[in-house]
């Protein structure tokens, strides 16, 4: 593995998720095009959205306060922005451009920003109110290293109509070119998440023809999966978050009290052949790299792809005086994803311009393998699926 992250961009990725980034009084982002930073929708996004070398994205902390600590720093020379380290620059970024139609109004009269968002080249949407949890009484009963409560009628508007998202969908399709849409709910008492999100997606699918994404819990009635597919949903993800159980219950003390980690992990076994991709997802430095790597070992086993979060103490959640982990306990862990997606042959890369700031993408785990050439027969394969999915999806389009 190159260990020179002037020279391996997925390891700068990944040191940038561990160690944040300061930012130097240099830098006028905003004045240069690039989006300001939103927490809107994801629980541990909360960053600057740039653009590293080889085109990857991510979402750098640089609010929190072990981002005050870091080595990094960006620095804006010459109409261009270098990121230091410990005085050296290391590589250039850029930020990622605002959209135009951010800052346009829907039919009702709601800015676009604050009913979808792009993170990285997917627009993001989180179509209905908080996640239950956080309003549970005596005590709020939510993941403790999530951030939605906090976002929810800030950057992002509570409640979106089925016009309002659709508006949105198209614009961004027409003016980023985005080939994918992401709809992300939380908990709601009597598991109505399918029943707001079903005439959504239907609306979005029909007028945009776009891929599209689901990640909420795991209903109780399995069947419905089926619904989801026939609607035109490509992807289902669900949110363990961990794999060791008692951390688990500790950490997720709602999830494991209203369903339980069993619950989550048959959804995924179940949905694993119905969809073109099921993900599981995991957020890596809340338990011991072994058992990140050990969850990973059972997605692929049945035919799901690991989607790998680090963990972010973000301000305002119950873990905010946490550390996140250290860079050298999360490079086998992204290793492993890449190789066990490999071994299994699962399809990774394929779907075509979706580029993911949040997190380390299954193919981005390619950065940290000891053999550069290793699974290139495997690679080979994969770009011809590439290919044809992309060909197919375009295609699909024009009609």
């Amino acid at each position: 593995m190159i260990t020179d992250v002037s020279k391996n961009p997925g390891l700068l990725k990944l040191e940038l998720f561990c160690k944040g980034m300061r930012l130097d009084e240099s830098c006028h982002i905003t004045a240069d095009g690039g989006r300001a930073v939103m927490r809107t929708r994801a629980g541990l996004g909360s960053g600057l959205e740039l653009v590293l070398p080889d085109g990857l994205h991510a979402n750098v902390p640089v609010m929190e306060d072990f981002a005050k600590r870091s080595p990094y720093l960006l620095k804006r020379e010459n109409r261009r922005y270098v990121i230091h380290h410990d005085g050296r620059p290391v590589a250039h970024a850029t930020p990622a451009p605002l959209p135009r139609w951010y800052d346009m109004k829907t039919t009702s009269g709601k800015k676009m920003s604050k009913v979808g968002t792009l993170q990285g080249t997917y627009l993001a949407v989180y179509p209905w109110r908080v996640c239950d949890y956080w309003l549970a009484k005596p005590q709020k009963v939510n993941c403790k290293f999530c951030s939605v409560g906090l976002n929810l009628g800030v950057d992002d508007a509570p409640e979106k109509t089925v016009r309002d998202i659709v508006e949105v969908a198209r614009a961004a399709k027409k003016e980023s070119g985005i080939t994918y849409v992401d709809f992300n709910t939380g908990h709601y008492e009597g598991d109505e998440y399918l029943d707001i999100l079903e005439p959504i997606i239907a609306a979005v699918k029909k007028s945009t023809g776009l891929l599209i994404g689901v990640q909420t819990p795991p209903h109780h009635d399995l069947d419905r999966y089926h619904i989801l597919r026939k609607l035109g949903v490509n992807r289902v993800s669900f949110c363990f978050e961990l794999y060791d159980k008692e951390r688990f219950k500790e950490i997720c003390p709602g999830k494991d009290a209203q369903y339980g980690q069993e619950r989550y992990l048959k959804a995924i076994e179940y949905c694993s052949p119905i969809f073109d991709t099921t993900n599981g997802e995991i957020v890596a430095g809340l338990e011991p790299p072994e058992s990140s790597i050990a969850a990973i070992d059972w997605m692929t086993s049945v035919g799901a792809v690991p989607t790998v979060c680090v963990f972010r103490p973000l301000k305002g959640t119950d873990l905010e005086d946490g550390d996140p982990p250290e860079t050298d306990d999360m490079i086998p862990v992204f290793r492993r994803m890449y190789e066990a997606c490999m071994e299994h042959g699962l399809p990774i890369g394929v779907a075509p311009n979706v580029k993911v700031s949040l997190v380390l993408l299954p193919e981005e785990g390619r950065y940290f393998l000891d053999d550069p050439g290793r699974y290139r027969r495997q690679r080979m394969k994969l770009g011809a699926m590439r290919l044809a999915f992309a060909t197919a999806f375009y295609t699909g389009l024009k009609k």
